[in-house]
Formats: structure tokens, C-alpha cells, sequence
């Protein structure tokens, strides 16, 4: 006789994840939430977010290959708040608050332990940003990942009123790009950063690296930054015109994604520090300026735009939320962005 798990798949250990689970989704329900953990599918009356006219928002998205540092490491407590802050800021920058989140983690071989921290780091974000964690599927494919190799990706739903959905429109030329610090790399451009840092430099995840203050696989696990607060009281009072979440693409492609047609952006470098792992990736793979600015943040992990009438306003209360907030340009007639160098020798961290 041949059984499932003669195959590869053992359900009794899905059972065992789901236990250890249980609780931390259970403590990320709000009071939208009908439904229970182990339903079909998940439910939420979206009537007691008490926005008058509701337009749902919604996007999926991945941790990319920076899942490889978490296999590297056995770390897996981080990838899931990743996962969480990526797709809250996604949403965000269309005036949208999170209502609630479904995960995917698919594995060749399920390790309850493994599960149990990539939902705890799920359930964490959920819980900091009062988000349900409603539903997921854990799904065990022998045979399709390799031994201690798992997928995982992300679905966010959230709710704006339709009189206050950021689409661009709003913004105008003068506007400022008021620039929000980033926590490192985030959740992009993993796969040249760890092909220069493995391959070009030879470091290892435990390597201590002076300029960063840490070890490899520490700088490459930092979490990506979730900025709903300190964003979502400056949308409630209509101080931002339009917002980029400085992803996969980077300033370059993301910003134009945000703004008008016949609008650019000139970005001020100089105007900010740019973090010592951006230059160790520029100068170790001797990256090409192009393609440094289009494949990571740079230290911007969002833009805000903002009127200048508004600006003082807009950096005071950031910065009074401890966030390290600075302008970093303006919004200009013609199209994509420019970047205005400062003189030679400016400090900028990339030489």
C-alpha cells in the first residue's frame, strides 16, 4: 500500500502548523471579521469601517529572493512582516487603510517550526497595523521546491472613500517630493545584492561588516518599513497630494507612476544620505549609476507630494512622529526623472 505521505505529503504536520498558528491569527481579528480560522473562505462586513462611500483596494505581491537569506540564515521570522508592509504600503499610497490579509506559503517538505515563525512575523505586522490576518493556504508540493525552500506571497485588501482616493490628479508643478527614510534594501533588488555580496565580495550571511555595524545576513534581513502611521494622519487632513512606494524599479520608474501626464520629477541627490549598503553593492559589483537608481531605493523608501504651501506643515508633524522626513525635489513640467547632481565632492555615500 502506498499512502500520502509515502509521496511527500503529511498532513498530520499541516495539522500541527495550523495549531501552532491558531492563536496568532485568531489575535489579529477585528471587528470586521466574521469569520473563523479553517472557514473556506474568509469573511468581513466591510460596513463597520464606517466609510460612506467605499472603494475597495486590493494587491498581491512577494518577498522575492531575499526569501534566500532567511534559507541561508534558518531565519524565518522577518520575511513575513516584510511580506505585511510591502502590500500595506502598496495600498497606502492610494489613500487606502488596510482592512485585512491573506498569505500563501507553499514548501516541498512542511516544517511546522518553519511555519510557525514565518506567521508569527505575519501575525506581528497584522497586529501592529491593525490589520486581520483572515485567511492563507499552506500548500506541501513534494517534488517542486528543493529541501528547506518555501514560496510565499501576499493578498491585501483595503478601504478608502471615494472622495478621498489618491489618483494623482491632485498634484501640480511646483509641488515638493518630500522623501521618507527607508530600512535598507526592503524587499527589492535581492538578487544582484546577493550576487555581489556572495559571489563578487565572498562574504558570508555571519560576516561582520564595519560599515554596516553588523553581520551580511543581518543588513539583508532588515525589515521593510510599514508607514502607515506616520502617513495615514497626514491623509485624513488632505496634505498629500499623491504618494510613491519606492519598489522594484526605483525612484525612476515608481515616481512617474504617480503623477500626470506632461508632469516629471527632478530629484535633488545630496538631498539625503544614501546608507553604506548601497555604496558596498555600487562600488563591490561596480554597479553602473543607471542601474543603481532603478534597481534599489537608494534610502527612499517612500515620497510623499506635497504642496508647497503645505510643506513646513508636512515635515513638522513627520518629524514630530520620529520619522526622518526631507525634501528631496519637485514635481516639474515634461515627463520621467531627472537626477540633479550636487558638485563634485558632495557627500552623497555613492561614489
Amino acid at each position: 500500500m502506498t499512502t500520502y505521505r509515502d509521496a511527500g505529503v503529511d498532513i498530520d504536520a499541516q495539522d500541527e502548523a495550523l495549531a501552532r498558528i491558531r492563536d496568532l491569527v485568531h489575535g489579529t481579528f477585528t471587528r470586521g471579521v466574521l469569520s473563523h480560522l479553517g472557514s473556506f473562505g474568509g469573511l468581513f462586513d466591510v460596513t463597520a469601517t464606517g466609510v460612506k462611500r467605499p472603494v475597495l483596494v486590493a494587491s498581491a505581491d512577494g518577498v522575492g529572493t531575499k526569501l534566500r537569506v532567511a534559507f541561508m540564515t534558518g531565519r524565518h521570522d522577518t520575511v513575513g512582516r516584510d511580506l505585511v508592509n510591502h502590500c500595506i504600503n502598496d495600498i497606502l499610497v492610494q489613500g487606502a487603510r488596510p482592512l485585512f490579509f491573506l498569505d500563501y506559503l507553499a514548501t516541498g517538505r512542511l516544517q511546522p517550526g518553519v511555519v510557525e515563525a514565518v506567521v508569527t512575523g505575519l501575525a506581528g505586522a497584522c497586529s501592529d497595523a491593525g490589520v486581520a490576518l483572515l485567511g492563507g493556504e499552506t500548500a506541501e508540493m513534494p517534488g517542486f521546491y528543493a529541501e528547506g525552500e518555501y514560496d510565499l506571497a501576499g493578498f491585501i485588501v483595503g478601504v478608502v472613500d471615494r472622495k478621498k482616493l489618491l489618483d494623482g490628479s491632485a498634484v501640480q508643478k511646483g509641488d515638493v517630493l518630500v522623501g521618507l527614510s527607508s530600512s535598507g534594501l526592503h524587499t527589492n533588488g535581492y538578487s544582484l545584492a546577493r550576487h555581489i555580496f556572495f559571489d563578487r565580495l565572498g562574504l558570508a550571511p555571519e560576516d561582520h561588516v564595519e560599515e554596516l555595524g553588523r553581520t551580511v545576513g543581518e543588513e539583508l534581513l532588515e525589515v521593510h518599513r510599514c508607514y502607515l502611521d506616520p502617513v495615514w494622519p497626514l491623509l485624513e487632513d488632505g496634505l498629500v497630494h499623491a504618494i510613491a512606494h519606492i519598489t522594484g524599479g526605483g525612484l525612476t520608474d515608481n515616481l512617474p507612476r504617480v503623477l500626470p501626464e506632461g508632469l516629471g520629477a527632478v530629484v535633488k541627490v545630496g538631498s539625503w544620505e544614501i546608507p553604506p549598503v548601497f555604496r558596498i553593492i555600487a562600488e563591490g559589483g561596480k554597479v553602473p549609476e543607471d542601474d543603481l537608481w532603478r534597481t534599489f531605493n537608494m534610502g527612499v523608501g517612500m515620497v510623499l507630494v506635497v504642496a508647497p504651501g503645505k510643506l513646513e506643515r508636512v515635515l513638522r508633524r513627520l518629524r514630530k512622529a520620529g520619522e526622518r522626513a526631507f525634501p528631496m525635489g519637485n514635481v516639474v513640467k515634461g515627463s520621467g526623472v531627472t537626477y540633479d547632481h550636487p558638485p563634485e565632492g558632495y557627500p552623497t555615500g555613492i561614489r
